[in-house]
Parts: C-alpha cells; structure tokens; sequence
C-alpha cells in the first residue's frame, strides 16, 4: 500500500495512482464515478491530475472496498460516517490547541 506522506510529485497521472493501489485506470475512473469525494483536476488535455488529496481519498475507499469488503452502497455510507467522525476529531484538535495557548499565555503572565 502507497504511503502518501512520503509522495513527493504535486500531481500524479491515473497510471501513476492504479499501479499505486495496484488496480486498473478503469477501476479509478469507475470510484470516481461512484465517490463523489474524488474528482481529480484535470489538464488541458483532459487528463486526470491527481493530488495526495486526492490519492488520500481513493486509499480510504480502496480500504473500504477492498479490504474491509464493503459494497459500493456500504463504502458510501461508511465514507460519510467516516468524514464526519474526522472532520469531529480535527475540531476537537483544533480547540485543544486554542486552549493550550491560552494556557501558555496565562503561565508565561504568571
């Protein structure tokens, strides 16, 4: 499996993303349609370009589907619950942070 921290390129080309996960390009272009969540940029050419966002998004589903042999319907609604369960954990971070620098703020004034 791909480890996204250490991509280095900005843009990855669809070959490039299917021999990461080791799946076809049809494949990819199939999630894309399926998974709202992916929708790479796109050259002048009409060629897909695709980010460790991006790539981070397909890993997510590829383990859904995969690995932890969801259907597509079960890997939508799995994705969803997912994101939110995310997107609740980064918010948390978020406000802890917040909170240690007022800390730090009041015991530096001390």
């Amino acid at each position: 499996m791909v480890d996204i921290q250490n991509l280095s390129k900005l843009y990855y080309t669809i070959g490039e993303v299917a021999k990461m996960f080791d799946v076809s390009t049809s494949l990819l272009r199939y999630w894309e349609s399926e998974f709202t969540q992916i929708s790479p940029g796109k050259n002048n050419k009409g060629d897909r370009r695709y980010t460790k966002k991006d790539i981070q998004k397909i890993k997510r589903i590829y383990v859904l589907l995969k690995e932890e042999g969801f259907t597509i319907d079960g890997a939508k609604s799995a994705y969803k619950i997912r994101e939110e369960k995310d997107a609740k954990v980064e918010s948390i971070i978020s406000d802890l942070k917040k909170i240690k620098k007022n800390m730090t703020k009041l015991r530096n004034h001390l």
